[in-house]
């Protein structure tokens, strides 16, 4: 017996596209942005009362998560207006964080998300 997709559950997801259809886009970078910002803190770590020994702590991932919120944020900050400071911010320090937390930092501009925005220190 094939199992066949309930009506319903179509009509939802159908439901979900037009609504993200009616989304602006500036909301829609700026949620992808605080994702993955939360997720870049995560994998950092500070989340934690102590990050150093958080069992969740992956600066691979860390380092993959902070270069897409650079590329997101460099490719689309004209289009953010007054959100565009607190997201550079923010992305801003999860560089340093993740500056602080590597055993051997990176040189400046060679850090995640560094080609995109500049050294930081």
């Amino acid at each position: 017996m094939t199992e066949t997709p309930d009506s319903s559950d179509h009509a939802s997801a159908a439901d979900d596209v037009r609504d993200l259809a009616d989304i602006p886009a500036v909301e829609v970078i700026s949620r992808a942005a605080v994702m993955l910002m939360s997720s870049a803190a995560e994998k950092l770590g500070l989340a934690d009362e102590n990050p150093d020994e958080s069992a969740r702590r992956d600066l691979d991932e860390a380092r993959r998560v902070i270069t897409a919120l650079a590329g997101l944020v460099t490719a689309s900050v004209e289009y953010l207006g007054p959100h565009a400071g607190p997201i550079r911010e923010g992305l801003q320090a999860l560089q340093r964080a993740f500056r602080e937390a590597s055993a051997v930092p990176d040189e400046p501009g060679m850090g995640p998300g560094e080609k995109y925005t500049g050294p930081v220190y």
